[in-house]
């Protein structure tokens, strides 16, 4: 996708440096859900410190889920609905290949495959390119285009590209209690 990501920390001495510099860690598109992408940036656990240099927080994580207080940044890019609903379309390894690179998400959705999901978490989302439905059942929904921002509290979601072009988003993890 050729994103690139900067982080910064600091040298011996207290002076602020870019400490990495680089593609965003798994930010390709998946295998069997052609032009959707997700890729984590960066994580932080509930009390964050301000380290000298780092470890890579967003190229090793166990879930995509942050714990209570921590956060998740994320890069999603969510193909048109008309690729999964395309006659050679396997939802079966689309769904292991998204449990496999999103640890800890795939485990909220539910099992029907309508793409609803919860997390214990208040996630704040801008949509970068594209336009997309934010989808919360019972008829209830919005439709947010480049530059819009979500706020979701907890809830059930799915999301919905009803364009012909793909959507890309920037979303901020918050793992909350309930």
């Amino acid at each position: 996708m050729n994103r690139n990501r900067i982080v910064t920390g600091h040298d011996a001495a207290g002076n602020a440096k870019v400490m990495l510099s680089g593609p965003v860690p798994g930010d390709r598109e998946f295998e069997y859900s052609p032009g959707f992408a997700a890729a984590v940036v960066w994580q932080t656990v509930p009390i964050p410190r301000i380290e000298p240099r780092a470890a890579d927080a967003g190229a090793s994580f166990t879930s995509v889920l942050p714990a209570c207080g921590g956060t998740t940044a994320m890069v999603v890019t969510f193909p048109p609905d008309s690729v999964s609903a395309s006659p050679g379309f396997d939802p079966q390894k689309a769904g292991a290949e998204f449990a496999a690179r999103l640890p800890g998400l795939a485990d909220s959705f539910e099992p029907d495959g309508s793409g609803y999901h919860r997390t214990e978490s208040i996630d704040y989302g801008v949509v970068i390119e594209g336009e997309i439905w934010l989808d919360l059942g019972d008829g209830e929904g919005s439709c947010l285009r480049q530059g819009d921002v979500v706020v979701q509290v907890g809830t059930r979601h799915a999301w919905r590209n009803r364009s012909d072009r793909p959507a890309r988003l920037f979303f901020v993890l918050i793992g909350a209690a309930k």
